[in-house]
């Protein structure tokens, strides 16, 4: 993919991001990994409102994050989160790293996790990780290879629940990526809303888990591209 088109696509995602509620202040970071032979990454600056982003405010940078386009600066947690993160499974062309409210509050949980008991949580049926000590922000690269963990040991892990932290999903494309971003809040608050009642959830069998997990599987990336691109026309 043409690295224009990722910059468009990566400058999107960030105000449909903003659009949702799902971002923090200017805090937080989406990356896209460039193709090709050299280690590449588009990252936001530091300092840039999601609402606001556009393609020209986006920077490329090496493997050690040093800023080879673009103005502004790259965050420490966005250059030791990502880059560790892209390096762990090279099949996530995009990484998204939220504190969106419902998906982090499941991380402030003793035990917390996503539970099947909705078919939109089955859509990540056998895809999440859980990261379960926090290590504090990841200002040095240690703690960017740590919370990278999961996803090396885990090839099958495009979400990753940082423990009191937030949330990191991966996906072969900033369409594919930011849908399950938006799925993933959505199923998170529908468990913490049917939590709220304080009556037991009724989980979905794990037979019935596997074959809804199949069927979205099938229809993801198109899906996905389809509302990526209602989304564009939406946001603006």
């Amino acid at each position: 993919m043409h690295t224009d088109t990722l910059r468009t696509d990566l400058a999107a995602a960030f105000r449909m991001a903003a659009h949702f509620d799902l971002n923090e202040g200017i805090c937080n970071h989406f990356s896209v990994a460039i193709p090709g032979k050299e280690e590449l990454y588009l990252l936001n600056p530091y300092g840039v409102h999601w609402s606001e982003m556009r393609p020209e405010h986006l920077l490329l940078v090496d493997g050690r994050g040093t800023v080879l386009e673009g103005k502004g600066e790259v965050e420490a947690t966005a250059r030791n989160i990502h880059i560790a993160g892209h390096r762990a499974n090279p099949k996530h062309l995009c990484i998204l790293h939220t504190h969106m409210p419902f998906a982090t509050s499941l991380t402030m949980i003793e035990g917390g996790r996503l539970e099947m008991a909705h078919q939109t949580a089955a859509r990540f049926y056998g895809r999440t990780a859980y990261e379960e000590e926090f290590g504090g922000f990841a200002l040095d690269e240690d703690e960017g290879a740590r919370i990278a963990g999961d996803a090396s040991n885990r090839g099958d892990a495009d979400i990753v629940f940082l423990a009191n932290h937030g949330v990191m999903v991966g996906g072969p494309s900033v369409a594919v990526a930011f849908d399950d971003l938006y799925f993933l809040e959505r199923a998170c608050r529908q468990q913490i809303y049917a939590m709220s009642t304080g009556r037991r959830l009724k989980l979905i069998p794990d037979a019935e888990c596997r074959h809804t997990a199949s069927q979205w599987m099938q229809v993801l990336e198109f899906q996905a591209t389809e509302h990526f691109e209602a989304l564009k026309r939406v946001v603006g």
